[in-house]
């Protein structure tokens, strides 16, 4: 049996998801299992998995080995299993890494649905229906096995149980993570997402999980968890310190880009669904309230900004040098959030043109609050600190109106992001560290053959 690439992904988002046209696809789902050097346990895992797949999955399904290099005889027994069983297949990479196993394989695969276990079956094979059905019904995008939720069921030591949950708690406070089990071995996507989100993770190891999950929660996909009952391999191979000093490198590289903008994550969103709520009414601009909000509370945080730097600058200066500074520095931050997280805009593209705009509107601001503290002395003495505070207050508010009119016409007009969308190049080729991921040839270091007969 071979695979044939999934079809490219057009630029612009991603469409609307919709449920999959069962009766028209021969397999709806890939199973992939990484190994390396498993060959006592890869046999009863493989047969296991085909047996209750063909239990209890209503539609076509393959099962595909992924060696990693493996040493020992495992690829013989891949290769034994690939020639007995039909839904089986066998593919040897002659370079380790989970990653890039999951990444070629994935990438090959006709199937609409993705999905990938570890050898050891430490999940239990109940859940696997629960984790693709989301998938196959169009209402997710990609589905994870959880061991920390509530009603999941775990068995493992407290060593494993404390480096997990450390280890999520790192994601949650570092990466802003709401997904609960990033490197449980129990994961799927569906393939249409998997075909556009693949060539944006770098890891190759065993932080592609964590990366590949951050970046679809950063775009808005949605991510679908089941709780697992789950009981820990006590012959696992993997190395605890290094794998949890890789992650933590990863962690640092995914934050610096997610902050630089150095990521397009607009090629992954998703319309919402066909319901008539959320269809265009005549004379309503297009996202006007989510934008209001994401101006709101950037602009209360500026503000807060905008004040403490004013307190701070007025122990050693006048009020209006204090205002002044105070107003630049808060300004660049508010242009630069409200770039990202108000009007979707990413990347590095015109953002020296952005902050430009931004501080005309800035000029704007200062015109207004300078007037305001003149107006004030004008009026009578030197003014107690909080009557300066209040008068600041008044004119930022008066400014604030003015200042998301001019942020959607003219800093960040719908049309300049359609522009964006519209010249965008072609979605990044599959890569990884040592370069793109085929064309794949006898010699080739990420060479993914079937297994030798």
């Amino acid at each position: 049996m071979t695979t044939t690439p999934a079809p490219r992904a057009p630029l612009g988002s991603l469409p609307p998801r919709e449920h999959l046209r069962l009766g028209q696809i021969a397999t709806v789902l890939d199973v992939v299992i990484p190994v390396y050097n498993e060959e006592r346990d890869l046999e009863p895992c493989v047969r296991r998995l085909r047996e209750h797949l063909a239990r209890t999955f209503p539609y076509g399904f393959r099962i595909t080995i992924a060696d990693n290099a493996s040493t020992d005889r495992t690829p013989e027994v891949a290769a034994r299993l690939d020639d007995a069983l039909d839904e089986v297949i066998a593919v040897r990479l002659e370079e380790k890494g989970r990653g890039r196993a999951l990444r070629a394989v994935w990438s090959l695969s006709d199937a609409p649905v993705l999905a990938y276990m570890d050898v050891d079956l430490s999940t239990d094979l109940n859940a696997l229906l629960p984790l693709v059905a989301p998938l196959i019904s169009g209402h997710s995008d990609l589905a994870i096995g959880s061991r920390l939720s509530r009603s999941a069921r775990v068995v493992r030591g407290p060593k494993r149980e404390f480096i997990s949950r450390a280890y999520n708690l790192i994601l949650r406070g570092s990466l802003a993570a709401r997904f609960s089990d990033a490197q449980c071995g129990f994961k799927a996507i569906r393939g249409e997402v998997a075909a556009r989100l693949l060539p944006m993770v770098e890891d190759t190891g065993w932080f592609f999980d964590t990366e590949l999950l951050v970046l679809a929660e950063r775009a808005g996909l949605r991510i679908h968890e089941v709780p697992v009952d789950w009981i820990d391999d006590p012959h696992s191979t993997v190395r605890l310190v290094r794998t949890a000093t890789d992650d933590l490198k990863g962690v640092w590289r995914v934050g610096r880009a997610l902050a630089t903008g150095g990521l397009p994550l607009d090629r992954l969103a998703r319309p919402f669904g066909d319901d008539p709520r959320d269809r265009e009414l005549t004379g309503v601009p297009g996202g006007l309230a989510r934008q209001l909000v994401g101006f709101c509370v950037v602009g209360g945080l500026s503000t807060l900004l905008y004040l403490g730097l004013f307190s701070l600058f007025r122990l050693g200066a006048g009020a209006q040098l204090a205002n002044a500074a105070a107003l630049l520095l808060s300004a660049l931050a508010n242009t630069a959030a409200n770039r990202r997280l108000t009007f979707g805009v990413r990347g590095r593209d015109r953002a020296v043109r952005h902050q430009a705009q931004g501080l005309v509107v800035f000029a704007i601001g200062l015109v207004l609050t300078s007037g305001s503290l003149a107006a004030l002395d004008a009026a009578g003495g030197t003014a107690a600190h909080g009557t300066e505070l209040a008068v600041l207050v008044s004119a930022n508010l008066a400014a604030t109106v003015l200042r998301f009119l001019l942020f959607r016409a003219w800093v960040f007009p719908d049309r300049e992001r359609r522009d964006d969308d519209d010249l965008a190049g072609p979605p990044y080729p599959s890569h990884d560290r040592n370069g793109p991921i085929g064309p794949i040839g006898p010699n080739d270091p990420n060479d993914l053959t079937r297994s030798a007969r």
